[in-house]
C-alpha cells in the first residue's frame, strides 16, 4: 500500500472521528453547539423566493458524494 493511499484513509478516519466527537458533544444537555440534524434543517429551510434552494443545494452534495465514492 502506498504512503499516499494510507494518508487519505488516515485524514478520511480522523474527519469521520471529529465528527463523532462533535456529534457527542452536540448532544449533551444545554450544549450550545448545533448536532448535525439541527444544521440540516437550517440549511433545508433555506429559500430564494419560492426555490427551495437548500434541499437543492444538498441534493446537489448527495449527488456529488454518490458520484465520487460509489460509482465505481
Amino acid at each position: 500500500m502506498s504512503a499516499t493511499r494510507i494518508l487519505v484513509i488516515s485524514g478520511f478516519a480522523a474527519a469521520f472521528v471529529a465528527f463523532g466527537v462533535l456529534e457527542v458533544l452536540a448532544r449533551r444537555p444545554g450544549s450550545r453547539i448545533p448536532s448535525f440534524g439541527d444544521v440540516c434543517a437550517y440549511v433545508m429551510q433555506y429559500e430564494v423566493g419560492r426555490v427551495p434552494v437548500g434541499r437543492i443545494g444538498v441534493l446537489g452534495f448527495w449527488w456529488w458524494v454518490g458520484w465520487h465514492f460509489f460509482a465505481r
